[in-house]
């Protein structure tokens, strides 16, 4: 596309399969306003043969064109890209002096980083937030110029933009810049932005916070300026909705509440967990163990330390070497703390040869992996150094590899499903541009990721570039009760690491041939889905997972007996539960434990013991009424049974009575 004289004919295919042809080039406005005012008057930008444009471009050949406007996610991330330009224009004109840095578009937000003497305080954030309505208000046009690379800078040298000079320095091949005008505002981008404030009205300033130049703790510091935009006003206070919601329901918060964890800063970015956060961690390991139990996997376990070599043949030490921790021995042998359990994985496959029946062969392990995360982004349980996945890694032949791949999201979905998640998406990560194999084995290993999942009518989404280095991957991301979406689960298909590792298998004509190798995580990190169950239940886990699942209370210390006895029978059953024989009133008893949230309260005294009943409450405040203790354990074990226990009850049934039948038949 470019601002050209020549004038032949154009023809703009829309995404309703409708072809429009106009006598000369035209803009993406132009074409929005050929079809009706209202379009032009919500048009924000373009997309051009795929191609994302600025409303004012010019088409000057035939091209296929989607109108973007603020219904579109598109429209979405152009209105917060130039909210954050909006925040340079706005803080330049109070701040002469401060130095704009970058302003990216970020989940729900946008952000932009500035170098300034002082630290900005909240009273800043006010005045910044006010000027930029009182810009807004003005309705002017943000005007793109393309300009030679030489002009941007002696543009950026006269204003004495430091850093934009530096990221001009950055891009030594790029020789024409994208610039916008904001009135007397200036800034670099390559867009597309609004064509006027007016799209912007929708936004709040939310916090501020430091950073560093590049993201690097030995660089300068920053200072960040956060904010959040929508299409409209009730968006937005639905979104300031769900941020005030988000904070009651911080994880953090609760674990505290809980008792569940904490931090040291002797060990950033690990979790101490405590006597009840860890009976929730165990319940979520056993629960995925039975379910893989169920699906034929084996469980295994890796060392947490290997040799330096092994992680060059992976290829981690080439692509992953920032994130690892590693140290040396005396005799200089460099040795790295595992980031992940893939290469483990293959060398427990490659002992001992395999053949074509052994195949397909799914090992299971829950292991220890050390990521260095930079300390600005460490964040509770749901950013941590060293975590732990419920990892698994699959080898099959070529020919199984497609029912593998279908067999994994089966139950990937089938878990979320269980633990309360029905909105769940799908995305694609396709190869990066950094990775390893030919593409003839990734257009082989996208396609059978793509293949497995329009085979089981499923939907997703495309994410180009963001495969792992070694293979393409399926992200699961999940919707939770207030609706922020959490990306946990994955499954990649590979065959880059068998061949470097050189694992085999030997083919029913005996030739030796190369597995395919499959990486599935279905919770991801258990300490991050950890952090994200508490934060969807606020804290209210459900029955089979909440740490204590039934505190006994007496209502004097002469019941205390009895209620150890009803608490010992509720282990004996598998229960986790806690007694309160303390000589406090009742009714303070059941508000302080209904506060931790603890599903059911059993409450005996006189009356209970002597007939050998329980009043039982929930945590939500439902009396459930006085129950005699063996139906009261009957019912409790029924209430805190996990969500696979019935369908393996059932299936347990239906084989027993397939059995039955088939002994009935036989001949006396």
């Amino acid at each position: 596309m470019s601002n050209n004289a020549h004038q032949s004919p154009v023809s703009i295919t829309l995404p309703d399969g409708s072809i429009r042809t106009y006598d000369h080039p035209l803009t993406v406005h132009d074409v929005a306003a050929s079809i009706g005012a209202g379009l032009a008057r919500s048009t924000l930008a373009g997309r051009v043969d795929g191609r994302l444009v600025d409303a004012c471009d010019v088409i000057d050949h035939d091209a296929k064109l989607q109108i973007i406007t603020p219904k579109d996610e598109d429209g979405l991330d152009i209105i917060r890209h130039s909210c954050a330009h909006l925040v340079g224009h706005a803080l330049k004109q109070l701040y002469p002096t401060a130095k704009m840095v970058i302003g990216p578009v970020i989940n729900d937000g946008f952000y932009y980083d500035v170098a300034f003497e002082r630290p900005f305080t909240p009273a800043d954030l006010e005045a910044i937030e006010a000027r930029m309505r009182e810009l807004i208000s003005q309705e002017y046009d943000v005007v793109k110029r393309m300009i030679p690379r030489d002009e941007a800078i002696q543009i950026f040298k006269s204003r004495h933009e430091d850093y934009k000079l530096r990221l001009i320095e950055d891009m030594p091949d790029t020789q024409e810049m994208g610039l916008y005008f904001h009135e007397e505002y200036v800034d670099m981008c390559r867009g597309p932005h609004v064509p006027n404030t007016r799209f912007l009205k929708a936004f709040k300033l939310t916090k501020l916070a430091g950073a560093y130049w590049r993201g690097d703790a030995k660089s300068e510091q920053l200072q960040r300026v956060y904010g959040t935009a929508w299409a409209d006003a009730k968006q937005l206070s639905a979104h300031l909705v769900r941020i005030d919601e988000a904070e009651k329901r911080d994880h953090r918060k609760i674990g505290r509440e809980l008792d569940l964890f904490h931090f040291e800063d002797d060990a950033p970015g690990s979790v101490f967990w405590h006597p009840r956060g860890w009976a929730v961690f165990q319940s979520l390991i056993a629960y995925m163990r039975r379910r893989q139990n169920d699906a034929g996997y084996v469980e295994v376990n890796t060392p947490d330390v290997m040799d330096r070599s092994l992680w060059e043949t992976s290829g981690h030490w080439h692509n992953y070497r920032d994130h690892m921790f590693t140290t040396e021995t005396e005799d200089g042998r460099a040795l790295a703390l595992k980031p992940m359990n893939c290469p483990g994985g293959t060398l427990l496959y490659r002992h001992g040869l395999k053949s074509y029946r052994d195949l397909p062969i799914r090992m299971g392990e829950f292991g220890k992996v050390h990521r260095y995360e930079p300390s600005g982004s460490l964040h509770g349980v749901l950013r941590v150094r060293h975590f732990t996945q419920d990892d698994a890694h699959i080898f099959c032949t070529p020919e199984q590899m497609n029912e593998e791949c279908r067999s994994v999201v089966g139950l990937v979905l089938d878990i979320y499903r269980q633990f309360g998640f029905d909105d769940v998406r799908i995305k694609l990560s396709t190869r990066p541009t950094n990775r390893i194999g030919s593409d003839a084995t990734w257009d082989q290993l996208e396609g059978a990721l793509i293949h497995s999942l329009e085979e089981m009518g499923l939907d997703y989404q495309n994410n180009p570039g963001e495969g792992a280095f070694y293979g393409p991957k399926l992200e699961f991301v999940l919707r939770d009760a207030i609706g922020r979406d959490w990306q946990c689960g994955t499954l990649q298909v590979d065959m880059n690491l068998p061949e470097r590792f050189g694992i085999e298998y030997v083919d029913e004509d005996g030739l030796r041939k190369r597995p395919v190798m499959l990486h599935r995580a279905l919770f991801g990190s258990l300490e991050r889905f950890t952090g994200i169950m508490l934060e969807h239940h606020s804290g209210k886990l459900p029955a089979w997972l909440s740490p204590i699942q039934v505190v006994v209370c007496s209502i004097s210390q002469q019941h205390a007996g009895y209620v150890r006895d009803v608490a010992t029978l509720l282990r004996c059953k598998g229960l986790r539960v806690e007694t309160d024989t303390r000589n406090e009133k009742i009714g303070y008893k059941i508000r302080e434990h209904t506060l931790q949230r603890t599903p059911f309260l059993l409450v005996a005294g006189a009356k209970e013991q002597e007939e050998g009943t329980l009043a039982i409450r929930t945590r939500d405040g439902k009396d459930l009424g006085v129950m005699l203790l063996n139906a009261a354990v009957d019912w409790l074990f029924a209430q805190v049974e996990a969500p696979d226990s019935r369908p393996r009850r059932e299936l347990m049934e239906e084989v027993t009575a397939r059995l039955k039948l088939k002994q009935a038949r036989q001949p006396v």
